[in-house]
């Protein structure tokens, strides 16, 4: 006789939801969904591991007698739509327990190092000024608009930026997928980066499927979060006048910071057409055209319908440009998703015999020791 398992149907309902599947997109795969759902047939030990499996939930839920109540585990300052629903999903949450075992990892190294605290995490107030906060972020940073013109592309700023922030003492970490997950895209509508501040980790974590545009301002915001101390989750964009007293004022920041109002005013020429101005000033402050746009608006230069016209017409622009380019190589992109910060200290931690190699698999997101020998080698920890 084959044994079943009497789950409740609200949790069956509850894990497809938290996953974004759908009973259609499962029910090939799974025959009789429709009746466990409706609660005529109840699933076997083994079809129920397969469902949780596929819908990215652990099996010890399905013998609660309810679905649990989900909260994110940091504060949430995204601007949530009506349309949107609340509750986070299960790839948001797991991207963020995963920032937080390695900020824990970190922060436990750091202090076996002898590593000093990041002074700056929570050296700002919402009553200081954005323009004071983000010249001392600036000066802290190294991240100078006179050395950003002699790069050749804001691209090249980016990967700057993130160089000078991980200086700096912050954890970056910059992915468009769960953990090493291929198959599970995040989504950029969900959200666009958190900050996890802490005096010896901060992290710093941007939505990879965010355009290279927007990941520039995505970790100017969060950086701002960690000036004050606050962790959270963010969607806002470049444009966006959030209604939300820490977002409006961390928005505020990283606009001054990435272009200083008065520095684009004076660079500001006559009745130059927009988009050659566009073109000249992202040029010049080496940031997105988006950057620019919300300067301009930010400067009395263009009206709030301009600002959103333009925002869509070079947001397209971008992203045919974006899709145009190459993907990365494996070991380069292990780089960016885990923060070459982390990934050098697990190394030299692990080779040293500190931390367990199944441990750092773990915290790199690789499969075997094969693979991570090749990770020393391109550090140029191990030959």
């Amino acid at each position: 006789m084959t044994l079943r398992v009497p789950v409740n149907p609200e949790l069956l309902h509850w894990a497809l939801r938290r996953s974004g599947r759908t009973p259609e997109g499962l029910s090939s795969r799974f025959k009789k969904l429709t009746d466990w759902l409706e609660g005529k047939v109840q699933p076997t030990l083994k079809q129920l591991e397969d469902f949780a499996g596929a819908t990215h939930t652990g099996i010890g839920y399905f013998f609660l007698p309810e679905p649990p109540e989900e909260v994110l585990p940091v504060p949430d300052f995204r601007t949530l739509p009506e349309a949107r629903n609340p509750t986070p999903s299960v790839d948001l949450l797991e991207t963020i327990y995963l920032c937080q075992q390695r900020q824990s990892w970190y922060r436990d190294y750091a202090r076996l190092q002898g590593e000093p605290q990041v002074a700056f995490v929570g050296s700002a107030t919402l009553d200081e000024s954005p323009t004071t906060v983000a010249v001392r972020m600036q000066q802290h940073l190294g991240f100078d608009i006179e050395a950003r013109r002699q790069m050749g592309t804001w691209t090249e700023a980016l990967r700057e930026f993130i160089r000078l922030a991980e200086a700096a003492g912050v954890l970056v970490m910059v992915s468009g997928i769960v953990g090493s997950n291929t198959r599970r895209p995040l989504d950029v509508a969900e959200f666009r980066g958190f900050a996890l501040a802490d005096e010896l980790a901060p992290l710093v974590f941007i939505n990879g499927k965010d355009s290279k545009a927007a990941q520039m301002f995505t970790l100017a915001h969060e950086l701002a979060h960690l000036w004050l101390g606050a962790s959270g989750v963010s969607d806002n964009e470049a444009r966006s006048l959030p209604d939300e007293a820490t977002e409006r004022w961390c928005n505020a920041v990283a606009a001054e910071l990435l272009a200083p109002l008065e520095a684009v005013r004076a660079a500001l020429a006559g009745q130059e057409p927009l988009s050659d101005t566009l073109q000249r000033l992202a040029r010049r402050f080496k940031v997105s055209t988006l950057v620019i746009l919300r300067r301009l608006f930010d400067a009395g230069r263009i009206d709030n319908e301009t600002l959103n016209t333009a925002w869509q017409e070079e947001l397209e622009q971008l992203k045919r440009v974006a899709s145009a380019s190459p993907g990365g190589n494996f070991y380069n992109t292990l780089g960016a998703h885990v923060g070459k910060r982390l990934e050098r200290a697990v190394v030299v931690s692990t080779l040293e015999g500190q931390t367990p190699f199944t441990d750092a698999f773990l915290l790199l997101g690789v499969r075997g020791s094969r693979t991570f020998y090749e990770v020393a080698r391109r550090l140029r920890i191990q030959k």
